[in-house]
């Protein structure tokens, strides 16, 4: 671990965060970034993790229990790559904020020796300034058949772009022919960003 690492974002409890809107949290993030540390913008992905079947496990998740893992749809984290170090923000999780990626690879991602090819997980790396300027949720995902909140949403308004309202589709898409980012294995991730 680098000793001489600084924060790029607010302390933990300083984030906007909403339950269950890992996307606009991490959008967030990226929004503070470019305004106060708008220098290395450039070093910062939004990434996106799902796959095919939309179900990833995740280990150390605060919704998780004991030692089982959160089967998601999907999740986001914001990665930070620099100097060959990269650290992940996850503000879902019980590990440190920020964390060593090797570390949270290790602890939250695990091996995927043991789990059902169904449950491999895929990353689409979408650079901050790229997501601050292309992603857009109008939140619809988030509400049932009768249109309530299955959670509530961000107090903030949704998040568009001058010509889309909702997107998140693509960005949780895992097809290399759909949106943009780089998409990696979890191997191929982890052996690009932590440069072993």
């Amino acid at each position: 671990m680098n000793e001489d690492y600084t924060n790029i974002t607010p302390s933990r409890e300083e984030c906007v965060y909403t339950s269950c809107y890992c996307e606009e949290n991490v959008w967030k993030l990226c929004e503070f970034i470019k305004a106060e540390k708008p220098d290395i913008l450039g070093e910062v992905h939004a990434v996106f993790i799902s796959n095919d079947n939309r179900m990833i496990p995740l280990w150390k998740q605060k919704s998780g229990h004991g030692d089982q893992p959160v089967v998601w749809d999907y999740h986001v984290i914001l990665l930070h790559a620099s100097r060959g170090q990269s650290w992940v923000y996850d503000l879902d999780t019980e590990l440190p904020f920020p964390c060593p990626l090797a570390q949270y690879a290790k602890l939250a991602f695990r091996s995927e020796r043991d789990l059902k090819p169904s449950y491999h997980r895929k990353f689409r790396v979408n650079p901050a300034d790229s997501f601050l300027l292309t992603f857009a949720s109008d939140r619809s995902h988030m509400k049932d058949d009768e249109g309530a909140w299955r959670m509530p949403p961000p107090p903030y308004p949704c998040l568009r772009t001058p010509d889309c309202t909702m997107n998140l589709d693509d960005f949780i898409s895992m097809d290399s022919n759909v949106g943009s980012g780089q998409i990696f294995t979890l191997s191929n991730f982890i052996q690009h960003y932590t440069h072993t």
